[in-house]
């Protein structure tokens, strides 16, 4: 059974019928969606509106010419290549290297051949294919880049990219910045007791508990061993609060078993809040948490501290 293949979004800018026909007999329908423009103009608001992975573009159109558009595609900035093809005619047929200078991939010289440009076309496509088997690779070693392996919450460097854009953004439209550091308590007994198998499996829970409390528009990530952070913004103090406990407390009652013994996990957790005109570092807003964190250890751990809100 052939493997289906999915349809390639071609745009075509032709002024001449004819071409435009000849392009929409040759390439075959269940592989390639054809779209066409007239002019030079409409094909960069076609282009625009739906981004096709592969142009066929003229070089002389009533507007703008192949080569303008061309340009203006490549000037464009688009997250995925576009690869594209401009055709000539025999007399234009020495200025190619102009063509390939302002980002043709290749031409093809009026007359041509029907099989030819299907041969050309092919040849699009399978760089059109690698250059998205290349970026998707790309966005997935970022995402690697930027996800703590074990937990699949973001890592530290995640959360301080978000952190830094997110306090400019509170300073700017004048609303709250919370910073809330957790550190699991007593974490090294339960790997020395229990293996690391088990403090793996207690880290990935206190993960997915903080996963399911906070909202889309905050962020949780693990920044090392058993210490995790949580990001609060349009959030009063006592919400932060009420949040921050009911994470303790699903913690406190998770029931954990390894091998035949129950065991009770706990947690410690600091909070700074800023609000005001001015942006403070994001490490100063995490050594006030941190500081927060100590006073939650040194007052017994299984407990929540507050430092005084920032206002800059």
């Amino acid at each position: 059974m052939n493997k289906s293949v999915e349809q390639l979004k071609i745009l075509v800018a032709d002024d001449s019928a004819v071409y435009r026909k000849v392009v929409e007999q040759t390439l075959p329908p269940d592989q390639y969606s054809i779209l066409f423009a007239k002019t030079g103009q409409s094909a960069i608001d076609l282009f625009k509106q739906h981004c096709p992975a592969l142009v066929i573009t003229d070089w002389v159109m009533p507007d703008l010419t192949g080569i303008e558009v061309c340009r203006q595609i490549r000037a464009s900035a688009q997250n995925s290549y576009t690869y594209i093809i401009i055709i000539t005619s025999a007399s234009e047929k020495e200025r190619v290297v102009e063509g390939l200078e302002a980002g043709a991939d290749d031409y093809l010289a009026k007359p041509f051949h029907p099989k030819e440009m299907l041969a050309r076309v092919g040849v699009g496509r399978r760089l059109v294919d690698l250059h998205q088997q290349i970026e998707s690779q790309n966005r997935l070693l970022k995402e690697l880049a930027l996800t703590d392996a074990l937990t699949g919450l973001p890592n530290r460097r995640a959360v301080e990219d978000w952190a830094n854009g997110q306090l400019s953004a509170a300073v700017r439209h004048g609303y709250s910045f919370w910073v809330v550091i957790a550190d699991l308590d007593n974490f090294k007994v339960i790997n020395d007791t229990y293996g690391h198998d088990a403090g793996d499996t207690v880290l990935k829970e206190f993960a997915r508990i903080l996963k399911r409390s906070v909202r889309s528009s905050d962020i949780c990530g693990r920044t090392g061993g058993e210490e995790f952070i949580i990001i609060f913004t349009h959030a009063d103090e006592c919400n932060v609060g009420i949040v921050v406990a009911r994470v303790l407390r699903q913690l406190r009652e998770h029931d954990f078993s390894f091998g035949t013994e129950a065991v009770q996990v706990t947690a410690s957790f600091g909070i700074a809040g800023f609000q005001g005109a001015g942006v403070p570092e994001f490490a100063k807003l995490i050594n006030q948490a941190d500081a927060a964190l100590y006073v939650a250890k040194r007052g017994g751990r299984n407990r929540i501290e507050v430092t005084p809100t920032i206002q800059a």
